[in-house]
Order: C-alpha cells, then structure tokens, then sequence
C-alpha cells in the first residue's frame, strides 16, 4: 500500500490476498465514515467483486479519496494498463451494492469509478482523520480470513435483517389493528350518517307537508277573502249609493235629526266598504292577480290629486300637508294605480295620527348599480310608534295597542298593504319613528321599461274609488 498527499490511501492489487485486504480496508474506512453496517458490507463487497474482475490487469491499483464537496461521498478508484473490459455482470453487483458504479476508458486505460454517499454532509478533520487511520491498518489476510470475515459480515445481517423482520411484523400488526380499528370507526360512522340522513329526510318530508298545509290554508284564506269582499261589497254599495240619495238635492225633505242619521249611516257605509276594498286588494295582491302595467307617469297629476283627495281627511286646521312644488316633479316609469295606491295609504296614516303640525312628502332622484331610481319620503309630527311596536306595524291587521288607537279607526291593513304593492313594483318600503316627535317612511321605487303592450288589469271595477277610500293602520 502507497498513500499521497490527495488520496487517502493506494491499493496495489495484484493478487486474491491484495483483494482480501481491499475489501477490509474497504469496511473499515466506511465503518469511520459512520456509514451504517448494511451499507459497510454492501461497499466492501462491491470493492472485493470488481477487484477480483480485474486481476491480472497490468498496473491495478484501487485509490480510496474522500469528495469535499457536496455530496460528500468516500471515492474508490480502480485504474489499469489494457487487459479486457470488465464483465457487464460485474458492473452490475457493484452498480445495485452502491450508490454508484462507472465504468470509462481510453488510450489503453480502464477505469472504474466506486462512490458511496457519506451520512455526514459536512467536510471534517477528524473524520478525514478517522478514514484515513482506518485505510492504514492494513494487514495482510488469508482466503481463511476473508471467508470468516464474509461469513461474520453475513450473520450480521441477517440478524439485522431477522431484526428489521420483527420490527417489520410488530408494525404490521400495528397497522392491521389500527386499520380494524378504523373500519369498526368507520361503520359506526357510516351507520350514524345514514340514521342521520334518514331523520333528515323524514323532516324533510314533514316540512314539505306542512309547506303544503299551509299554502293551502293561505289559498283557502285568499278565496274566502275574495269571496266575502264581492259578497260584501253590492249591499255596502247600496247603502251607501242609498244614503246618498235621500241627502241629494230634490229628494224629499229631511229634519235635522233625519239628516244627521243618515249622515251616520253614510259614514258608517264608507267606513265599511274602505275595508272591504282593503281585503279585497290584500287578497288580490297576495294572489298574484294584480297585474303591473308600466307606463310614463306625470308626478305633477298624481300629487295633485292626492292633495285634493285627503284634504277632506285633515283631522284639524292645525294640520298641514306640505307637496314638492309641482314645477319640479318629473315623470317616472311605474304603475300609476299601484304608486297612487301606496301614497294614498301612506298619507292618509300619517294624517291620521298627526293632531298638530305637519305631513310632508318629498321626493328625490338618483341613480344605483346605473339605474334610476325615485325615493319618497313621507314623515309627520304625529304621536309616532313605540320602538318595540316597530317590527309589528306591517302584520295584516295589527294595530299599536295604547293611546295610538284612541279615536282612530282602520283595519290595520294600511302599512302591509303599501309595502305588499311596493315590492311588487320593485321597490322597498322602510319606516323609523320616535313616539312623541313623529315617523318617517321610505320608499324607494326602481324605473322601469316601458312595456310595448300593458296587460289589462282584471276586475278593474273592484279598484276602490280614491274619494271613498279610508285606510289606517
């Protein structure tokens, strides 16, 4: 053996003994590489089967060198003078015993290059020192020596492998267990899912029952209303065309006390038929049948006729009605029945509950997401609603119980109905009040097309009369 300043060491090879001695040196330079006990006798196996391949080659020798840079790696290198090429089946054990085998040559020289990848990834001193004092323990062997060896390196791992073996067992029936122990899980699982899944269909299956139950019921109710305010409406209509008649001009002379009767009896009349005709339009409204016919509306016609119209509905001289100025009202895209309907409502309440002071609409446009829009804001200095009555006040006949009710009558289908015709149209109707000081509504109405051809409104003679309309919360 020759060393030198860059390799480690240099094997002379030349017989079966050098060969025996390369394959210790080779074990004891991986063993102080810290290379694991598998991969020590994969690499001095490797070295002793491509030693024996080339004896007899002119000028072979193996030098051992350490590769500083990554990947750190122990390099054995076989080098000779002519002779064969080595056997493709010896390239092929050492190419699966290591990390890699190569095989070049040239110009009369072979070469074949070993390389085993070090577990420690940094250059040291010590393990260069390490490797290097391991090389220089050569000692020469006999074939009696290299064959204990092999056979010691051979009952090594098999009791490794005996060992990896056991462990590999214990794992498997770790995992064996675990996976039992998922499926019992997943059974279970399984089995609570479909139990879930067969109570959530049968709530299913209840709710679209009772989702009928109760559409039948609003249909039921819907008819009955519609039935009952026809059937309500010809005699209403006839005492009131009656009462008219016996106060017209030519009729036969009343006293006072006839008079103020029939009066009474005309009130009474109005009063009722202003109900019959809200059922009438909640039914209709609830039931699809009112139809929306989109058209120009002049804002200057409707507001003129609304304040002609409850004029005689103020409840005192120190009430007012306060209208934007008829010059700057625009024309809008709407349903002009179904906004006078809406304001008229609206109006009416607020004068209704407003003893002193002022009802007020304003009117403003604008436009959102590119289309425009018309926002009517009603507000009065009435008595105004209780904070905890708000979310009530757009039941279908709930009226605020208390003080706000006194000498007031209405069905209480006023506010429910405005915003039922609101969102028909579109739009959306929000109300805030203060009790004492007054509310405030919102309705904001979206424009819309004009409609090349408008739907005929069905049952237009059910339209309540604007002059004999009474509507209150």
């Amino acid at each position: 053996m020759t060393s030198g300043a860059g390799p480690l060491a240099v094997f002379d090879l030349s017989s079966e003994r050098d060969v025996f001695a390369l394959r210790r040196s080779g074990r004891n330079a991986a063993e102080a590489l810290g290379l694991e006990r598998q991969d020590q006798v994969r690499l001095a196996t490797a070295l002793s089967e491509v030693g024996r391949d080339r004896l007899g080659c002119d000028g072979l020798t193996a030098t051992f060198t350490l590769r500083a840079d990554a990947p750190r790696a122990l390099v054995v290198t076989f080098e000779w003078t002519g002779g064969t090429a080595p056997t493709p089946e010896a390239l092929a054990l050492a190419a699966r015993l290591v990390h890699s085998a190569r095989y070049e040559s040239g110009e009369g020289r072979g070469r074949i290059t070993v390389e085993q990848p070090s577990p420690v990834r940094d250059a040291s001193a010590s393990t260069d020192r390490a490797v290097r004092d391991a090389l220089r323990r050569h000692t020469s062997s006999t074939l009696a020596d290299d064959l204990r060896a092999q056979t010691r390196d051979l009952i090594a791992t098999l009791d490794e492998t005996r060992a990896q073996r056991e462990e590999l067992r214990r794992l498997n029936e770790e995992l064996e267990e675990t996976n039992r122990g998922v499926l019992a899980l997943y059974t279970e699982l399984s089995k609570e899912l479909e139990e879930t899944n067969s109570g959530v269909l049968a709530l299913h299956t209840e709710l679209d029952e009772k989702s009928r139950q109760l559409r039948a019921i609003s249909e039921a109710k819907t008819r009955f209303w519609t039935t009952i305010s026809h059937e309500l409406r010809t005699p209403v209509n006839a005492v009131v065309a009656l009462s008219r008649l016996l106060t017209a001009p030519g009729s036969s002379p009343l006293d006072d006390e006839q008079r103020r009767q029939i009066s009474l009896i005309t009130f009474s009349g109005h009063t009722l038929l202003a109900l019959v005709n809200d059922l009438l339009d909640v039914a209709k409204a609830e039931s699809g049948q009112l139809a929306v016919v989109w058209a120009e509306v002049d804002l200057r016609i409707v507001v003129g006729q609304l304040t002609g119209v409850l004029r005689s509905t103020y409840p005192s001289q120190d009430v007012v009605l306060v209208t934007p100025d008829p010059k700057t009202l625009p024309v809008v895209v709407t349903d002009e029945v179904l906004l006078t309907r809406i304001l008229r409502n609206l109006l009416s309440n607020a004068l209704k509950f407003t003893e002193k002071g002022e009802v007020r609409l304003e009117l403003a446009q604008d436009a959102d997401e590119g289309r425009s829009r018309t926002t009517f804001t009603i507000s009065d200095t009435g008595v105004g609603i209780p904070e905890d009555e708000l979310s009530r006040v757009f039941e279908e006949f709930y009226q605020v119980p208390g003080l706000h009710q006194r000498g007031y009558q209405g069905s209480g289908l006023g506010l429910p109905y405005a915003r039922t015709l609101t969102e028909l149209l579109g739009g959306s109707l929000t109300l805030t009040s203060t009790p004492g000081t007054g509310t405030y509504i919102r309705v904001i109405l979206p424009d819309r097309p004009v409609t090349a051809a408008a739907p005929d409104r069905s049952n237009a003679a059910d339209a309540p009369d604007m002059e004999e309309r009474e509507v209150g919360l």
